[in-house]
């Protein structure tokens, strides 16, 4: 019996992905997205780096988040002064950061 649904299984699975098929493509489509950059092209053009300096940092103050949640979590269980101390330091170092950035230039998009 599990045989023969395995067997149902396999040529549904089959017959959907034969169906779903495109069968025209468009030359837009079908090229690879490469930031905008014609792919076809020198691969030694000059990149500007701030694109990537911006990523880096909206990384950096996006993970930030994913540390804050936990740290919510723990309230429950922590005594205030501890609470308070790991917050405390912990926001310190995120505007530090923020701070020499900023006085590094990196938040300036200029050319």
């Amino acid at each position: 019996m599990s045989l023969m649904i395995f067997i149902i299984c396999n040529i549904l699975i089959s017959l959907s992905s034969i169906v779903s098929k495109k069968t025209f493509f468009d030359r837009e489509k079908s090229s690879p997205f490469e930031c905008g950059f014609d792919p076809k092209s020198s691969s030694r053009m000059p990149f500007s780096l701030h694109f990537f300096l911006i990523a880096v940092i909206f990384l950096i103050f996006d993970v930030e988040i994913t540390l804050l949640i936990p740290i919510i979590m723990i309230l429950k269980i922590s005594n205030m002064m501890n609470f308070n101390i790991i917050i405390f330091f912990f926001i310190f170092i995120l505007l530090f950061g923020l701070y020499y950035e900023w006085n590094q230039g990196a938040l300036n998009w200029t050319k």
